[in-house]
């Protein structure tokens, strides 16, 4: 993969556009706002991935090598001028829908270079950061489609699957967070403390989310998808607390990541709007 593309890590990217994507069916608006919206979120993602590399190169050389900095096909003061370059055209472009879009660009911007410079290494408050922007995807559909309310339901649980998440990266990173100096919570409170959290988040994750249907929010469709992600995250939860070891955590990571993709699935087949298509 070209290193200029590996680098904004288009998976995860994409995966961020697909909140824009899933509110743009839950309202039935395919609009030019919601498209530039998801070129927004793609462009700032990748740019927040990218200054993450940037001041991480140190850590993956030890867990990342193959990474495009540590690997040597980009050089650090090339991957800082372009994470800027790609967090101002993010920003114009969020502008040029309206004021309240760029001013989450903006601020979501500043908040991944404070998250990539500092943040990461703090007790929680990066897997919080990381965790809060996920849910703003959803928050930024929801504006660009006219659908606030709804979007702030789905960025809730968009959170507390994604602190499940970050939390069993930190286990699968302890080592070279280590050697770096990082406060994560493995570091400070141990591998068992933090497959208690991480558990707990799935399991209220998996407990909650079947509301978004009682609310009235989604249509019975919903229902047999999200079940699927729910087997998931249980299974990931006991699985973690069961074992700490830094091969499971990566697995359980993996699946907790199948578990986010199943429950978006989910969103989109309940949504009203193609429930009336069924």
């Amino acid at each position: 993969m070209n290193p200029y593309l590996e680098i904004l890590r288009p998976g995860n990217a994409i995966m961020a556009v697909i909140a824009i994507f899933l509110m743009a069916v839950i309202s039935g608006k395919f609009t030019l706002e919601a498209l530039m919206a998801g070129v927004v979120v793609f462009i700032v993602t990748g740019a927040g991935n990218s200054i993450n590399d940037y001041f991480d190169h140190k850590i993956d050389a030890i867990n990342k090598p193959e990474r495009p900095i540590p690997s040597g096909r980009i050089s650090l003061k090339t991957a800082l001028i372009y994470s800027i370059f790609l967090f101002v055209m993010g920003i114009i472009i969020a502008f040029s829908i309206n004021l309240l879009l760029g001013m989450i660009a903006f601020l979501s911007s500043v908040l991944m270079i404070f998250y990539a410079r500092d943040l990461k290494t703090k007790c929680l408050v990066g897997n919080m950061s990381i965790s809060f922007l996920t849910g703003l995807c959803f928050v930024f559909g929801g504006i660009a489609v006219g659908q606030i309310v709804v979007s702030i339901y789905l960025g809730f649980f968009a959170f507390l699957m994604t602190m499940a998440r970050e939390i069993v990266k930190d286990m699968e990173d302890v080592e070279g967070d280590k050697i770096e100096g990082a406060a994560t919570l493995p570091i400070l409170r141990g591998m068992q403390t933090s497959s208690i959290l991480a558990a707990a988040f799935m399991i209220l994750a998996s407990i909650g989310s079947p509301l978004l249907y009682f609310m009235g929010i989604f249509s019975v469709f919903y229902l047999p998808v999200l079940f699927l992600a729910i087997i998931i995250f249980l299974y990931s939860a006991t699985s973690i607390l069961k074992d700490q070891s830094i091969e499971n955590a990566k697995n359980v990571s993996k699946r907790i990541k199948l578990g986010m993709a199943i429950t978006f699935v989910a969103f989109a087949v309940g949504s009203p709007f193609l429930a009336t298509l069924w």
